[in-house]
């Protein structure tokens, strides 16, 4: 082989043992594990503000379909024949409202759960410790000094 191919594997060999070693640290892992939990998460929070709370709010409002809510800033152009040549511009009120909601939700769920592990952490640090055990020389002495104590 010739020389340039043999600095083209060593080259090949070392970016691809950096990249395991990146790829495979804790950290790398860790974070693609809270990513793929987060996208679950937001599923759930999805649904829960469109099927949970949007409803309740159209109700709340009487409006049936909230997510329909827009406000018409220039209204559509049709043509004679009824079809419409610009669909004009409409700013959608509802979509916004429902994502400030799931903002909202999610937000509140991760400042819960960083309070609750920040109150699990204090616990931890404010466990008391186990004084240390005393070396053999202090059990030696103690034991000598409590023997002339009474006097032996």
């Amino acid at each position: 082989m010739s020389k340039k191919t043999d600095s083209i594997k060593k080259k090949t060999g070392s970016v691809w043992s950096d990249f395991k070693a990146f790829a495979f640290k804790g950290n790398v892992v860790d974070m693609a594990v809270g990513v793929i939990i987060a996208t679950a998460f937001s599923k759930i929070v999805s649904s829960l503000v469109n099927d949970v709370f949007m409803p309740f709010i159209s109700w709340l409002f009487k409006i049936p379909d909230f997510s329909n809510l827009n406000l018409t800033l220039i209204e559509p152009t049709l043509d004679e024949a009824g079809e419409v040549v610009d669909p004009g511009v409409s700013m959608l009120i509802g979509t916004f409202i429902q994502n400030v909601i799931d903002f909202f939700l999610v937000a509140v769920v991760v400042f819960l759960f960083v309070r609750m592990i920040a109150k699990l952490k204090k616990k931890e640090e404010e466990a008391p410790a186990e004084p240390p055990k005393p070396s053999n020389e202090e059990v030696l002495l103690t034991e000598i000094r409590d023997l002339l104590k009474e006097g032996k």
